[in-house]
């Protein structure tokens, strides 16, 4: 895990955001010499060495301008038709770029459901990996045309954020319009300071950022707030830039004092937790005692059926559930039993499982390893590895 800006060197695998507020605009649509410019840096770093992914917006915001949808809000259709409209140009354009320095690109256009999904996770990272290995820059977007409110990612800087755990990403930085988060607006006030290095995200942090985006983005600076924990939270240093700076990037990647650092701290999640903890859809609750409560939060402890007073939901064998202690959600993870089954074995010992079911195929409900606790119970250092 990167530490400070002087181990940014040592990035060998870079995700790289860029803001539908740099690609396009109403006047020029698409903005081609800010493309040419970001894909002549970003080839000099791979030739330095780098892997680099492009997560990028924009397919939206170029369909409105060549439908001529603008100053409206649209509907879902609308915004759909109108990335099936973007998307190409979007393409056609890095295509040209990067065209330029004899790189071909590979579009990856995924959903929230593809990650919640562990095979398609899986091929996915896979898929990446092959592109690496013949020099070939994977350019991801949300797929706009059949996304659903469900299965939406809600904006692209927490696509950005899983696409880095994805490829095991080293670093996240996420490319807008704004240097830096400030300690206030800058537009609004001129004494505000650009926040250098956020070694732990707080409260105070996202009071700073508001919820603004530009009229072409969906994400403001409090959604790139919440992808930084996301990325950071899994062991990938996230970063605000100006992508409206020449040579910010490269800056970034010597040490220098560009833009904001988020910095991972000790609570570093598996890659398997992560996707528990972001991705996965909650199918029920189990609750549990105090008993139960305390060995889980205090001794690390899979959770057992001997602690579970009561069960909601109807869920499957391997069906992400929520755990609920007597003073709320402690955590999630994937049940071992069907709904149906820890109905019947809920207050028995391990011991009594095969009694009462006629087999046992795990001694826990839930083990500690597919296990993630809520942010407010994680402790201070967990070592994890995968």
């Amino acid at each position: 895990m990167i530490r400070n800006r002087a181990e940014l060197a040592s990035a060998r695998r870079v995700v790289i955001k860029i803001g539908s507020s740099l690609l396009a605009d109403a006047e020029h649509g698409i903005r081609l010499d800010v493309i040419d410019r970001l894909v002549d840096e970003l080839q000099q770093l791979m030739v330095d060495g780098r892997d680099i992914v492009i997560v990028t917006s924009g397919s939206v915001a170029l369909g409105r301008v060549r439908l001529d949808w603008l100053g409206r809000e649209l509907t879902v259709h609308e915004k759909q038709a109108a990335a099936a409209v973007g998307q190409p140009q979007l393409m056609s354009a890095y295509g040209k770029a990067f065209g330029r320095h004899g790189r071909c690109v590979a579009q990856m256009l995924l959903t929230k459901d593809d990650l919640r999904n562990r095979r398609r996770y899986l091929n996915a990272s896979n898929t990446s990996e092959t592109l690496f290995s013949v020099g070939v820059v994977p350019i991801v977007n949300e797929n706009d045309t059949v996304v659903v409110s469900e299965i939406k990612f809600g904006d692209n800087d927490s696509l950005g954020a899983l696409v880095s755990l994805v490829v095991e990403a080293d670093l996240l930085v996420m490319l807008t319009d704004v240097d830096g988060l400030y300690d206030r607006n800058p537009a609004r006030h001129a004494d505000a300071s650009r926040i250098s290095e956020i070694s732990h995200l707080e409260e105070k942090h996202v009071k700073m950022a508001g919820d603004a985006g530009s009229s072409f983005g969906t994400g403001g600076m409090a959604s790139k707030l919440i992808a930084a924990q996301i990325a950071t939270r899994a062991g990938v240093t996230a970063a605000i830039v100006s992508g409206k700076n020449p040579g910010a990037l490269t800056r970034l990647l010597t040490g220098e004092d560009e833009g904001t650092l988020f910095l991972c701290g000790e609570d570093r999640q598996t890659r398997r937790k992560h996707w528990i903890s972001e991705l996965l859809r909650s199918a029920g609750e189990i609750h549990i005692d105090r008993g139960a409560n305390r060995a889980v939060l205090e001794q690390g402890c899979s959770l057992l059926p001997v602690g579970v007073v009561a069960v909601h939901g109807v869920f499957d064998k391997g069906d992400c559930v929520e755990i609920i202690g007597p003073d709320g959600k402690i955590g999630r993870g994937l049940s071992n039993y069907t709904a149906e089954e820890i109905h019947k074995i809920m207050g028995k010992t391990s011991d009594e499982i095969e009694e009462v079911l006629g087999y046992m195929d795990f001694t826990s409900l839930i083990h500690r390893d597919n296990l993630v606790l809520s942010d407010a119970h994680q402790p201070s250092a967990e070592h994890t590895g995968e």
